[in-house]
C-alpha cells in the first residue's frame, strides 16, 4: 500500500534554522560555531589582502594560506 497522505509541512523554524544543518548531520549550534569561524578567517583574509594592496611587502602570502587552509576543511566536511 502507498502511502497517500500530504507532505509534512516544515515550520518556519525548521526551515530557517534546523534545515540546512541537517543536511550537514550538525545541530544549529555546531554549525553557527563552524560558520562564525569561518568567516572570522575570511576577514582575516580580506584584511590580509588589502594591507598587501596598500603595502605589497606585507602579509604576501596570508590571504593565499588562510584560503587554502578554509578549502581544506570545507572539502573536509562533505
Amino acid at each position: 500500500m502507498s502511502d497517500l497522505s500530504p507532505p509534512k509541512r516544515q515550520s518556519i523554524l525548521d526551515r530557517w534554522f534546523l534545515a540546512h544543518p541537517a543536511t550537514v548531520d550538525e545541530t544549529y549550534l555546531q554549525h553557527m560555531r563552524f560558520a562564525l569561524g569561518f568567516s572570522f578567517w575570511l576577514i582575516v583574509a580580506g584584511l590580509a589582502a588589502l594591507t598587501h594592496a596598500f603595502l605589497p611587502a606585507v602579509c604576501e602570502t596570508t590571504a593565499s594560506r588562510i584560503l587554502a587552509k578554509l578549502t581544506a576543511r570545507m572539502a573536509a566536511r562533505h
